[in-house]
């Protein structure tokens, strides 16, 4: 199986932990897309009365094409369950996310479930956090001045930019700097260095925060349980 079928297996295995009357939060990116595909033909089919809550545009807009109620994560007292994809999780279930440059909206999602899960083909998993480029979401004011203090913290930051060369921009308006770090061996002491940072808006480090990973395999897609 090539990586989109391992991603669409995992997106439709995942729509099994959603119930009736659940809200779920609804991830971002091109896992998570087969999984609300595969979301809304169960609310066409089997009726299912769920609410979802997105983490980006993007997804909220594919979830109202397929007619799967929403609200804003503002409007919900709780969501049971939010599923998710992730760039990169570690061997102890650390994760980086933000490839998608919605790691913002995907944190206040995530924090506010009972429940996370991330559905991942098996090249997203490493021993230690760190090939991915970790994001980070900085306010476009002052953000050359980050963008300094990382470089002489040895961050190796590049600045998000689209295709055209122009600044890549979040949902928020807000810019992405990734950092190249190849390695990450202490995440939580970095995480804590990143939010401190005036400035900074959000990290894309998602520690200590999901229960449960299902990694699309070429003899099918393996459930595990994190914590």
């Amino acid at each position: 199986m090539d990586q989109n079928q391992l991603k669409k297996l995992v997106g439709e295995k995942s729509v099994e932990w959603i119930e009736d009357g659940m809200i779920v939060g609804l991830g971002t990116g091109s896992t998570v897309k087969f999984m609300v595909d595969a979301l809304g033909k169960r609310v066409q089919e089997e009726g299912l009365n769920i609410i979802g809550v997105t983490t980006s545009n993007r997804t909220a807009e594919q979830a109202r094409s397929l007619n799967i109620p929403l609200k804003s994560v503002d409007e919900v007292d709780h969501i049971d369950l939010t599923i998710d994809g992730a760039d990169e999780i570690s061997a102890d279930f650390q994760g980086i996310k933000g490839g998608g440059a919605a790691l913002l909206f995907e944190k206040i999602v995530a924090t506010n479930s009972k429940q996370v899960m991330w559905i991942v083909d098996e090249s997203k998993l490493s021993q230690q956090l760190g090939s991915f480029p970790l994001p980070v979401e900085v306010i476009p004011y002052g953000s050359q001045k980050v963008f300094e203090r990382f470089e002489a913290k040895g961050l190796n930051p590049t600045f998000r930019k689209n295709a055209d060369g122009s600044m890549l921009r979040t949902d928020s308006q807000n810019y992405i700097i990734d950092l190249h770090l190849k390695e990450i061996a202490d995440p939580h002491t970095l995480a804590d260095y990143l939010i401190k940072q005036v400035g900074v808006v959000e990290h894309g480090l998602f520690l200590d925060m999901v229960n449960t990973v299902i990694v699309g395999r070429q003899d099918g897609p393996e459930v595990l349980e994190a914590r």
